[in-house]
């Protein structure tokens, strides 16, 4: 209209200028594209086992590593989206496979970072012989062991509470399965999973020694990264590399936590379920600059709009035909759980005939001793972080001015590696002769107390107004308030937490359990 409008007028028509939004909403777009660009040539580059590359504690170094970490992280965030959307889908669409699939997510969780590491490494550098990019995806891989479940377990209670309204609404519309995961079910389980990526990169450098400072029997792959960096600074004893380390990893979660998450986390309040209207929005500097960036908008539109009619298009999901009634139902149970059954005995007469010839009894027993220890480790240290963090994450949850400012304190204490603190933790135990059974269990927890944290915020978050407005008009104060009204409304979420914080405890037990700094000598 307007282009008419100045023809039919007899005046020239000239384009309008980008405006500054667009200029640096443009700057940041070919900075993001050029940093993966630099990232995916390092990954490609030659690799020998024999003549790896050659980690250095200079701190001139580190913004490389830095930039390396992140896009493996980002990666392995990625992948571990996508296993999200389909694992957790099928578990919460399936009554059959969600009592094994959830069950085996627990399991999943739990076995120790280093246990995927011995299998799948060899794996990864025979797909790529003498290139980085397989010890890239091994380390891609592990990181994405320490990212998935929790996102997992999240949409799936996402998808499990979805209310009754929403789901007749679908109905009455005839969305087609695919048309109702994108419109319905997908958004409304955005806000609880945006906080649990945030939680599970922030988890992932946790982890992140361990996967790029890899050592798998006679194999030893070091790939440039913090980790390797903070695993040879602790190996030589160097206090000022790991406060360097300290340092770029604060720089480098500040940044992807404005660049990507806090837009996320605006961009998510657009989906949260209430009746009214929130009283105070979050807000980010980045997606407002996006928002009235109009070029960048028209540029990338084509994409939107395709994403868009994909995500309309009324397609039918692959649902298998099975027999109708109570009585075809009953037996394709009967047939489903004893497959189900005759498989795990299977796998678990493997395991015995392959471990009695190494093993005794006498083994089995201190294992089963052993075992029971680290539970009940892991059970005391998740009462006391349910403590600690539940009434925090409410606080914040419903604050979203406070939690705007948090999050990134949070991120930054969720993501910062309990290793560091080994040396404070040996040097103390050593300095007044304490118990290492005793002291060295908070390291278990350190890293995944962050996990309830997190979840309880975005439950709090996720919170409608209108329910907070109807407790306050009916005068419900003090215990009654927690007990009758947010306590229930978090719970799913808390849950979730509680459960991943568990698995991912008994995760850092083997970390955890026997520290070392520097060289035995």
């Amino acid at each position: 209209m307007e282009l008419h409008a100045e023809v039919l007028r007899g005046r020239v028509w000239r384009p309008r200028a980008p405006s500054w939004p667009d200029a640096a909403a443009m700057v940041l777009v070919l900075s993001v594209l050029v940093l993966v660009g630099v990232g995916g040539h390092l990954a490609s580059a030659p690799l020998s086992i024999e003549h790896q590359p050659k980690i250095s504690l200079s701190p001139t170094a580190l913004p490389l590593y830095a930039l390396r970490t992140t896009m493996r992280m980002l990666a392995a965030l990625a992948a571990s989206l996508l296993f999200t959307l389909t694992y957790a889908t099928v578990a919460a669409k399936s009554r059959r496979a969600e009592m094994v699939l959830i069950p085996l997510l627990d399991v999943l969780q739990s076995v120790p970072i280093l246990g995927y590491l011995s299998f799948t490494v060899v794996f990864f550098l025979s797909l790529f012989p003498g290139r980085m990019l397989g010890a890239e995806l091994a380390a891609i891989f592990a990181v994405f062991t320490s990212q998935a479940w929790n996102m997992a377990f999240s949409f799936y209670q996402s998808l499990r509470t979805l209310p009754t309204d929403l789901d007749e609404a679908a109905r009455g519309f005839r969305f087609s399965g695919w048309q109702r995961f994108w419109r319905l079910e997908a958004p409304f389980a955005v806000p609880g999973l945006v906080w649990n990526m945030m939680m599970s990169m922030s988890g992932g450098w946790f982890f992140v020694v361990a996967a790029e400072a890899i050592s798998v029997g006679n194999v030893q792959v070091t790939l440039p990264g913090v980790g390797s960096y903070v695993a040879l600074a602790i190996q030589e004893r160097d206090l000022g590399a790991v406060g360097w380390a300290i340092l770029a990893m604060t720089a480098t979660i500040f940044l992807y936590d404005q660049l990507m998450f806090r837009p996320l986390v605006v961009w998510a309040e657009k989906f949260r379920y209430e009746q009214s209207a929130a009283q105070v929005f979050q807000e980010s500097v980045v997606y407002d600059l996006f928002d009235h960036a109009n070029a960048v908008k028209r540029l990338f539109s084509p994409i939107r709009s395709g994403l868009s009619y994909v995500a309309r298009a009324r397609l039918a999901l692959p649902v298998p035909r099975l027999p109708a009634g109570p009585m075809a139902s009953r037996w394709i149970d009967v047939v489903w759980f004893g497959a189900v059954a005759a498989l795990v005995g299977w796998g678990g007469w493997v395991l015995v005939r392959h471990e009695v010839s190494v093993l005794s009894w006498r083994d089995v027993e201190t294992a089963i001793a052993n075992g029971f220890l680290t539970l009940v480790r892991v059970a005391i240290l998740i009462v006391l972080a349910s403590a600690v963090w539940v009434p925090v994450g409410v606080y914040v949850g419903l604050n979203p001015r406070l939690a705007e400012k948090v999050q990134p304190i949070a991120q930054f204490l969720a993501a910062f590696p309990a290793n560091l603190l080994f040396p404070v933790v040996v040097f103390l135990i050593v300095r007044f002769h304490a118990e290492p059974k005793i002291w060295l269990t908070p390291l278990m927890i350190l890293g995944t107390q962050w996990y309830i944290l997190f979840n309880v915020i975005a439950g709090a978050s996720a919170f409608p107004t209108d329910f907070r407005e109807a407790a306050s008009t009916f005068h419900i104060h003090g215990w009654r308030w927690w007990r009758d009204v947010i306590l229930p409304g978090i719970f799913p979420y808390y849950v979730t937490g509680a459960i991943t914080a568990s698995g991912g405890a008994w995760n850092a037990s083997i970390v955890s359990e026997a520290v070392s700094w520097g060289q035995p000598s």
